[in-house]
């Protein structure tokens, strides 16, 4: 019987990119589906067992301390004893990236002499595999001493003090437990080949006394991929924002930046001996905690507000590893970005392996480019936009050759044999279909993708412009018009009893063919410039269309259509940061009404959820009486640009849209209320916007030189 992916809806995840823990509600790791403690993709612990007195306490209470932190309480009692009452309590806290302190008070009125133990056994399994619901045989552990691995006797040891510990060892990958006791009693350890055991037999609790214990938790893939980005050193790239106004919008964004907070990594590699750290959010915690370039590049593009810091970073994190030759495995081409960073080559099912660096996604590169323009007009300096200019270059000439190459002159995806199916962000087996509810199969050129290589084009074109390239300005803009128009013969259908009299297809296949149904991708065309302002118009009415929004956000498949599934990864469900974009681009395109409900849905799904915002949700229709929305149950949480999401909406709302080369800031909010954000960063420096009851904005501490038009 074929394993499934473990399910996340009722577990605890903490994080601090590369690393990060997931439990069950009671905190006992049993080695059961994706539970444990992880690092750089790899499995370092699945089993962390407590015991006190040879039984498991009581659980009674879960806290989050913070997006890397969370605390388990649970309780001892004693059948002998008169009362109910607890009397022993035992406080739990797991750090991802670090370990566990287990605290045990005694708030009874007698001494009491405790057996603690703490079982502890691994797999060393890689994520992929975990991601596949494959569980491995145990490894092997050995007790370390000081700095050396025991024998692997089994035989339990206890000589020396300080830290002691276990250590397991495959050929591609190594974790090591080290037991701290800070008061002078170290544990007895055993070791074995199934997994090994810290124990404190005769551990006494006088009444009102306390005893931590704490654990280190450390390893990773062996040998350990050289240049590979980990934790970062230095401080957010970021300003921290205070808002005021809706007060699930301020939820969500302060939410929202803790976790991605705990999503950053950062290059090892830097521009010059002193040049800044280049941090970048990984995709999302647990299966895409690595360096990907779509979502990065979202995240990046959403951030931008607070800053350019984060963009910078990511764009050289891209650039460094920009293809540069052809590589048939890798689907590497000179100019093409990467599509995901990995510290091994990993197997996903299916017939599915990719190498450790894959190529393989269709709108990394357009992204990229728009990411490059983009943080240009938000202020980066010109040394940078000037230093990165070349690798933007490169990726548009990947762009208009694979364009060219196509017969339709599209930007299409033709995937190998054994790398993904789908190459854009609805990547599933299943993720495009047409009406009918058919799988429909590559080549395919997707709408959004078209959208992004215009958007490309044209914001390449500005940026070549000021740099004094007229030619190669109005070459990319005669190409970037030759692609509308394609665009605008090929993509459009008719619906004759829609909320609108056409829609966009999702994709065209070859011939021209357009697949059939409305999909949540046209939302993403909006703040593009492929449409025109009637075919804006007609993608807003869809959007709003209860098709489309669900009333917790867009659905990604229309409602109506044979085969939608509210649970399915991309046949129905609400993504966050799809929503957020469509929100974005309605705000743009000044239509109000129908990104002020989109907006609302959203910051209604967001109270749902804590703040802390899934990757994706259920799409089921919200009525008087319906349940709150629910998680899909696989999905990642917390997800970068989901995280990232309520600083696009709050930007959206506010109107916000800066252009580098007239050095002014366009400021046109949309009707939702007052408003205020301070902290914002244009140019490197920091400026507020305050937004009435009426609508009208008030913006201070602009940079020098700056003017608003609004």
């Amino acid at each position: 019987m074929r394993a499934l992916q473990p399910l996340l809806h009722d577990v605890v995840i903490c994080v601090a990119a590369p690393a990060f823990a997931a439990s069950p509600r009671d905190g006992q790791l049993r080695g059961e589906r994706a539970e444990g403690f992880y690092g750089h993709d790899r499995r370092l612990l699945h089993t962390a067992r407590l015991l006190i007195d040879r039984r498991e306490p009581e659980p009674i209470g879960v806290q989050p301390l913070g997006p890397d932190q969370v605390r388990f309480t649970s309780v001892h009692r004693y059948p002998e004893d008169s009362t109910d009452d607890p009397t022993v309590i035992i406080e739990r806290v797991r750090t991802a990236g670090a370990g566990e302190s287990v605290l045990l008070r005694n708030v009874g009125i007698v001494s009491r002499l405790l057996h603690v133990e703490l079982t502890l056994a691994t797999d060393l399994a890689d994520i992929a595999d975990v991601k596949r619901g494959r569980t491995g045989p145990a490894v092997p552990c050995t007790a370390a001493r000081g700095g050396d691995a025991g024998a692997g006797t089994g035989a339990d040891t206890s000589a020396g003090t300080g830290a002691r510990g276990l250590v397991w060892e495959t050929s591609s990958g190594r974790a090591e437990v080290r037991a701290v006791e800070p008061e002078g009693s170290p544990p007895l350890i055993a070791d074995g080949p199934r997994g090994g055991a810290f124990s404190w037999p005769r551990l006494r609790l006088r009444p009102g006394e306390s005893r931590l214990l704490r654990l280190t938790v450390d390893g990773g893939a062996t040998p350990a991929p050289p240049g590979h980005p980990g934790a970062p050193g230095a401080e957010v790239p970021w300003s921290e924002p205070v808002v005021r106004g809706d007060h699930r919008l301020v939820a969500l964004v302060r939410r929202g930046l803790s976790d991605l907070r705990a999503l950053r990594l950062a290059d090892p590699e830097r521009t010059g001996p002193d040049g800044p750290e280049d941090q970048f959010i990984a995709a999302g915690c647990p299966w895409y905690l690595a360096l990907f370039g779509r979502d990065s590049i979202w995240s990046a593009r959403m951030m931008l507000p607070l800053g350019t810091d984060l963009a910078r970073g990511t764009l050289w994190a891209l650039a460094r590893r920009q293809g540069t030759a052809h590589d048939d495995v890798r689907e590497e081409a000179p100019g093409r970005i990467l599509h995901e960073l990995r510290p091994a080559d990993a197997e996903h099912g299916h017939g599915l392996r990719l190498p450790s660096r894959y190529y393989g996604s269709v709108d990394a590169t357009p992204l990229f480019v728009t990411l490059l323009v983009e943080t240009w007009h938000w202020g980066l300096p010109d040394a940078d936009v000037d230093a990165l200019l070349p690798y933007a270059e490169a990726a548009m000439e990947w762009v208009l050759e694979t364009s060219a190459g196509d017969e339709d002159g599209l930007l299409r995806y033709y995937p190998r044999p054994g790398g993904l199916r789908h190459q854009s962000w609805k990547d599933s087996e299943d993720a495009v279909r047409d009406a009918a509810g058919r799988r429909i199969e590559p080549p395919l050129a997707l709408c959004e993708v078209q959208g992004y290589a215009y958007q490309a084009a044209t914001g390449l074109a500005e940026l070549l412009g000021s740099r004094g390239r007229a030619d190669r300005k109005e070459q990319l803009l005669l190409w970037a018009e030759g692609l509308r128009k394609r665009f605008r013969d090929a993509f459009w259908l008719p619906s004759p009893d829609g909320p609108a009299p056409r829609y966009v297809a999702i994709a065209v296949g070859r011939g021209l063919d357009p697949v059939s149904g409305p999909a949540s991708n046209m939302g993403q065309l909006l703040s593009t410039g492929i449409l025109d302002a009637d075919g804006c118009r007609d993608v807003a009415a869809w959007l709003a269309c209860a098709e489309l929004n669900s009333g917790w956000g867009l659905r990604s498949r229309s409602a109506a259509l044979p085969g939608f599934n509210p649970m399915s990864y991309h046949g129905g469900s609400v993504w966050t940061h799809d929503t957020a974009i469509a929100v974005q681009g309605l705000c743009a395109a000044g239509q109000d009404r129908e990104a002020g409900l989109l907006a609302d849905g959203l910051l209604d799904a967001a109270a749902h959820f804590g703040y802390r915002m899934p990757e994706l949700y259920g799409g089921d229709a919200r009525t008087q009486d319906s349940p709150a929305p629910l998680a899909y149950p696989a999905a990642c949480r917390p997800q970068g640009w989901s995280a990232a999401s309520g600083v696009a909406v709050l930007s959206a709302l506010l109107g916000l849209r800066p252009d580098a080369g007239r050095r002014v800031l366009q400021v046109r909010p949309t009707p939702f209320g007052p408003l205020k954000a301070s902290g914002l960063r244009l140019a490197g420096r920091e400026f507020s916007v305050r937004v009435d009851g009426q609508g009208r904005a008030k913006v201070s501490d602009l940079p020098p030189g700056w003017v608003t038009d609004g």
